[in-house]
């Protein structure tokens, strides 16, 4: 029975159990989306939301409280930088949970724990499409016998034709000069 446990112990002593979830806590916040166990991503959520909550207010009390928690300075920047603005209309529920299956060597139930507003495919695509990435190179370069690659100038005002017709200049050779000779 589990009458009174207040938490899962997730098998670990006390000092164990603190530095995983501050090292979780720090990768969730640094990556938006972590890997992980059920049972320790609902321990985590535990962890992280009060954290999450404190960063509304950026003051230098709330500050240090977070980093004794997290005792990450990259991830404490993090918080307060770039995730507090994102969900400070959000009263609360900052996690997700989203259940992937059992792990293969155990079957642990295994989940991704990710931060609700980061997500760009559930937000409904609007960020998706500003930052939509391309696999092309770009705007193609004109190949160098046809019209385009002609009517192209450089800098100086030359066409890239008339330089490539333009002859090359040779290296003088270098003088060899003998100890005994001069």
């Amino acid at each position: 029975m589990r009458h009174g446990k207040k938490f899962n112990k997730l098998g670990r002593q006390k000092p164990h159990r603190e530095a995983m979830l501050s090292n979780m806590a720090s990768s969730l916040i640094l990556h938006k989306r972590i890997n992980t166990t059920v049972s320790k991503a609902k321990a985590l959520r535990v962890y992280v939301e009060p954290l999450i909550t404190k960063s509304k207010s950026d003051t230098t009390h709330s500050r240090r409280v977070v980093f004794s928690y997290l005792r990450d300075k990259d991830a404490v920047a993090e918080l307060f930088r770039d995730v507090a603005p994102k969900i400070a209309d959000r009263p609360g529920g900052y996690t997700r949970i989203i259940k992937t299956g059992q792990r293969l060597g155990d079957r642990a139930e295994m989940c991704m724990m990710e931060l609700v507003d980061f997500n760009d495919m559930m937000l409904g695509g609007k960020e998706a499409k500003k930052a939509k990435t391309t696999r092309r190179a770009g705007k193609k370069k004109p190949v160098a016998g046809s019209k385009e690659a002609s009517e192209t100038t450089t800098e100086e005002g030359t066409s890239t034709e008339a330089k490539a017709a333009a002859p090359k200049k040779k290296a003088a050779p270098k003088k060899k000069t003998d100890k005994g000779e001069e």
